[in-house]
């Protein structure tokens, strides 16, 4: 298991909903795995990693390559154990996918160098597989409560993030109702940026538009399907939140209430206690507030720019959107390339965003960028590379090419600010260049 690698198996779950395995060596492979995996558990996406380890009666002698994979991965995973007899497997196998798929995470299985060729007497018993995540309805009091407080709120705002990924039709007809402007976390951006005529922007570090004011201006916010860490950045009173996961409840700001259930079950147990509300006086103010800070913030740093040495990096970022693909996935290196892409990429319900935006990995971009066009081959993938990530992975990309890609023609491609200010390469050019 080399560093490169470490990356690819998270993207095809974010992508496709769908679970991903994948596999390290004992040792050093276990430690590289490691943080693939733990990008992957706390993104949510669900992957079942299978770890070795040295011969087990060699377990706890200091072997070589010896380590402890089941403290190795457990903060990193739903579910971690070892499998010491092939009679094990069956159960924990079984165990480890409905973790994974169930919670939404990682789910490691420790597998000994000897026990997978040991003989197994007899067949395991069939069982069926639950796959599935759970979607829990809210408690019809807590859906009459909110009901209450919508109703008495004069202005309302939403605040949504990845949570909403199945919900954003609810969402929006809640926003329509409800005269709202509509904020989002980055990991919301696929979800609920287009086609969205309540759209504020962002807040937080890479924030942008109306997005902060909207939230502290409001008689009422509602955080729904989103864990944004940054508390400074959010209000401190009159916040509702609808979370799948309790435990998410109230933990970043503040909550006068806290529904533990799924964003799409509560908004339509929710639209029909509520009133019509017919003031878009709030509303109009936002969007005219985030429009004067696009045109003024944002635009000032793509247009007329053209002729500047060095390049502005927002300016390369907005070329890069205008000539990718309608379908095309974007692969962000944790730091400034997050930046350029929550301010500069466009989605459109085809695009995919993808990125270490919950553990911020570093590097993570172009490998991510191979995860992702071998899951979907069929697809334009842009890697958007700090200077320093593909001299981690550069050279090894092309050992990960997959022949299915490359039959149908698809190139990764490799957005790279090379060493200089801005993130040129010294002579005013950013390179974008194709990998086979």
């Amino acid at each position: 298991m080399r560093r490169a690698p470490r990356s690819p198996p998270r993207q095809r779950p974010q992508l496709t909903g769908g679970l991903a395995v994948c596999a390290g060596s004992c040792g050093p492979g276990n430690t590289h795995l490691l943080q693939g995996v733990m990008d992957a558990h706390r993104s949510g996406a669900p992957v079942l990693a299978l770890a070795s380890h040295i011969t087990s009666t060699q377990i706890g002698t200091s072997f070589f390559q010896e380590t402890k994979p089941e403290v190795l991965f457990a903060q990193a995973s739903h579910y971690c154990e070892l499998v010491s007899q092939p009679a094990q497997l069956a159960r924990t196998a079984r165990a480890a996918i409905q973790n994974a798929v169930g919670k939404g995470g990682a789910a490691v299985l420790v597998l000994p160098g000897d026990v997978p060729g040991r003989r197994l007497r007899g067949s395991p018993p069939a069982s069926a597989l639950v796959a599935s995540r759970p979607k829990p309805v809210p408690d019809e009091a807590a859906v009459a409560e909110l009901a209450e407080r919508i109703n008495a709120a004069g202005r309302v705002t939403i605040f949504g993030g990845i949570g909403c990924a199945e919900s954003r039709q609810e969402v929006l007809q809640l926003a329509a109702w409800l005269e709202a402007p509509v904020g989002h976390t980055l990991r919301g951006k696929d979800v609920l940026q287009y086609d969205n005529p309540y759209d504020v922007g962002m807040t937080g570090l890479l924030g942008y538009g109306a997005c902060y004011k909207a939230l502290h201006e409001a008689d009422l916010v509602l955080l729904l399907g989103t864990d944004f860490p940054y508390n400074d950045f959010l209000p401190t009173r009159n916040n509702v939140q609808v979370d799948i996961d309790p435990a998410r409840l109230g933990r970043r700001a503040p909550i006068s209430q806290g529904i533990a259930a799924d964003v799409g079950h509560t908004i339509r147990a929710l639209l029909p206690l509520l009133r019509e509300k017919k003031d878009r006086s709030f509303l109009d103010e936002m969007l005219r507030e985030h429009e004067h800070a696009i045109s003024t913030g944002l635009e000032a740093y793509t247009h007329d720019v053209d002729h500047l040495v060095p390049i502005h990096p927002e300016y390369v970022a907005a070329l890069v959107d205008e000539l990718a693909d309608d379908d095309a996935i974007f692969t962000a290196d944790t730091g400034m390339c997050c930046t350029w892409a929550a301010r500069y990429l466009t989605p459109n319900g085809r695009r995919r965003l993808l990125g270490s935006f919950v553990h911020g990995s570093m590097a993570n971009a172009l490998p991510m960028a191979v995860g992702a066009q071998i899951a979907q081959p069929g697809r334009q993938v842009v890697s958007l590379s700090g200077d320093g990530g593909p001299g981690d992975a550069d050279g090894r990309a092309a050992d990960r090419e997959d022949p299915q890609a490359a039959g149908q023609g698809r190139r990764l491609q490799q957005l790279q600010p090379r060493h200089g200010a801005a993130g040129d390469d010294g002579g005013g050019r950013s390179a974008l260049r194709d990998r086979p």
